[in-house]
């Protein structure tokens, strides 16, 4: 146990050759080297464990060896490359910038550069996560950069390149290092399990490889972590039992669902999932990735986009082709919308299975969106059958009987509508098929039950006088010749209803909330006057200045009719008075207020006018 060395460090590359995954970069270096075109700064950047640190260890070695190989690679047999493999080479000195980034460390730096080697040409300075230098660091370190000894050259490596300084950036040549393919993993994967000695299914190595996401290192450590799980045995089922990860087979299941539209089946998968251990996002998050898999597999050209074994592939491609690709793009679309709201949302469980049953509803026949990679409607239809008897139509006609809610107010709609009988002139069912003939009646009905309602329609006094004939129902045309012969037009006038106070401050307030936005600070006034009844039919409104006076009386003929025709009284009328001095009226407006205290200082009116204020 004392020997174990684990294998991101036992296989880490020691040639060019056998880096994994970034076959340009090497070669471009392994050319520079060959043709004595050699830069003073280099910057390799690029994700954590894709081998920048040990390329830059290749390189210094490289440039350093005194027999190079035709191929262009260190010979591990000259003095300086036995120095640099038992450690103890003096020309390639490494720093951690995360741990020394201080102006001092960087001082310290500079005054060993200008020491020349003692074995080889050149001594390689390596900085490691050069992103984490202060900024006093780079600036003490830049005229060193830009022009160091002839014999010095620097390999900064860092993950994060957008945390250095331009001025830095631009003294070095840079290098981008890419995540390495799941292809590559797995077969780097397989060369050092045959080492080994263990047993592996290829489908667990594409497993570790696609949790290891691009990184080298992260999959060396975690084929260690499965090796001793395993004992030595690498199997699919126990690599994603102790991974954590959901197995293919719940998301083949429920794309057969959703393409069945069993909503029942898709939530007892997502039940069993949760218990299992797993989270809701990890879910969609599995399931959105599936669906693309799904996607990618549809087209010829695309599917080298897939990222799956041998024998997975064969399955995809199986499902994708009774996969129609408008569902999977609405899929994918619920799937990523499910995904930013699950952060935010209380019921995280609730969210998920709403998102289950909207796309397993997809196909089943009853979207109107049918376009191609659009957003898709999020309607949920019913899920589950009911068995309980259909509704009864509505009833109309001479069959149809209404009941108004009860007011204080006779209102103008009749409580029953029927086909009114030859030679009746009861007022009400003259006032009844007068709305029956201006309106339809679900109209009626609201107004009757909503007297809230911001918009009530205007009925003028001239449309009161009805045909009966126009009136009569589809049942009636069966009567005798005799009865229908006969076209009776009767002239109903209103009767003037009895109203009281509150009924007209209902209905004055009423129509202050329907005036339109311009008028915002009249319906305001309006809202705080109180209508007073003088009379028994007679109003009247009192306001405290000829201003707001001469506004009212002009609004007074249209605020009329509109209370006039609600309360079914043609003899209202309504007047306005100015307040007198020992009246008490209160102010609510800020002209109002304004006015009164104008009446209690007249310097006020003196101060608006010299500076020019105005009311907001």
């Amino acid at each position: 146990m004392d020997n174990y060395i684990v294998s991101a460090r036992k296989y880490r590359p020691a040639t060019f050759e056998s880096v994994v995954g970034q076959k340009a970069l090497t070669t471009t270096l392994k050319n520079a080297i060959a043709t004595q075109k050699l830069a003073h700064a280099y910057l390799f950047c690029g994700p954590r464990g894709v081998g920048k640190t040990t390329c830059a260890r290749i390189f210094a070695k490289t440039i350093n060896c005194l027999h190079l190989t035709p191929e262009g690679e260190a010979c591990n047999e000259c003095e300086s490359c036995v120095a640099f493999n038992e450690q103890r080479s003096y020309n390639i000195h490494e720093l951690d910038a995360a741990s020394n980034n201080s102006v001092d460390d960087i001082r310290q730096l500079v005054e060993q550069v200008r020491i020349p080697p003692q074995i080889g040409k050149y001594k390689v300075y390596i900085i490691d996560e050069v992103h984490m230098l202060s900024a006093s660091a780079f600036n003490a370190f830049l005229k060193t950069l830009e022009e160091p000894p002839h014999h010095a050259i620097f390999i900064l490596a860092t993950t994060e390149k957008h945390k250095i300084l331009p001025t830095i950036l631009s003294r070095c040549q840079i290098y981008d290092f890419n995540r390495i393919t799941v292809e590559d993993t797995v077969e780097h994967l397989s060369y050092v399990a045959r080492q080994e000695g263990v047993h592996f299914e290829p489908e667990a190595l594409n497993v570790i490889a696609l949790k290891a996401d691009g990184g080298m290192r992260d999959a060396l450590s975690i084929f260690d972590q499965v090796v001793s799980f395993t004992g030595g045995s690498i199997t699919y089922k126990s690599t994603i039992e102790n991974l954590n990860v959901l197995d293919y087979e719940y998301y083949f299941k429920l794309t057969d669902s959703f393409l069945q539209n069993n909503i029942t089946d898709a939530l007892l998968l997502f039940n069993d999932v949760l218990n299992n251990g797993f989270d809701g996002n990890h879910f969609i998050n599995g399931l959105a990735s599936h669906l693309r898999d799904l996607m990618v597999c549809k087209d010829v050209a695309t599917v080298a986009l897939l990222e799956v074994g041998s024998s997975i592939r064969k399955r995809y491609q199986d499902q994708a082709q009774v996969c129609p690709l408008p569902f999977l793009y609405k899929a994918m679309k619920l799937c990523n919308d499910c995904d930013l709201n699950y952060r935010i949302s209380k019921n995280k469980r609730l969210l998920v299975e709403l998102a289950l049953i909207q796309i397993a509803q997809i196909t089943s026949g009853e979207s109107d969106d049918d376009a191609h990679g659009r957003s898709p409607k999020q309607v949920i239809k019913p899920v589950f059958s009911s068995s309980g008897t259909p509704a009864q139509p509505a009833q109309s006609g001479a069959n149809a009987s209404v009941v108004a809610p009860k007011s204080s107010v006779q209102q103008p709609v009749a409580t029953q509508v029927s086909s009114p009988v030859v030679g009746e002139t009861a007022p009400n069912q003259a006032v009844s098929a007068s709305v029956r003939e201006s309106q339809s009646l679900s109209d009626v009905l609201t107004k009757a039950s909503q007297r809230t309602e911001s918009k009530v329609p205007f009925m003028k006094g001239s449309s009161i006088g009805l045909s009966i004939k126009k009136m009569q129902s589809d049942s009636d045309s069966d009567k005798d010749d005799t009865n229908s012969s006969h076209d009776i037009e009767l002239s109903a006038t209103v009767q003037n209803m009895p109203f009281d106070e509150e009924n007209v401050n209902y209905y004055w307030r009423a129509y202050a909330a329907q005036l339109p936005l311009e008028h915002k600070a009249f319906a305001m006034r309006m809202q705080n006057i109180k209508v007073v009844k003088t009379g028994e039919t007679s109003c009247e409104i009192v306001v405290d200045n000829e201003l707001t006076s001469k506004n009212f009386t002009d609004f007074i003929p249209q605020i009329l009719a509109y209370i006039r025709t609600q309360l079914n009284n043609n003899a209202i009328t309504m007047s306005v008075r100015v307040s007198e001095g020992n009246e008490n009226v209160k102010a609510f407006g800020k002209v109002e207020r304004f006015q009164m205290m104008v009446q209690k200082n007249s310097a006020l009116l003196d101060l608006k006018n010299e500076f020019g204020l105005e009311f907001y």
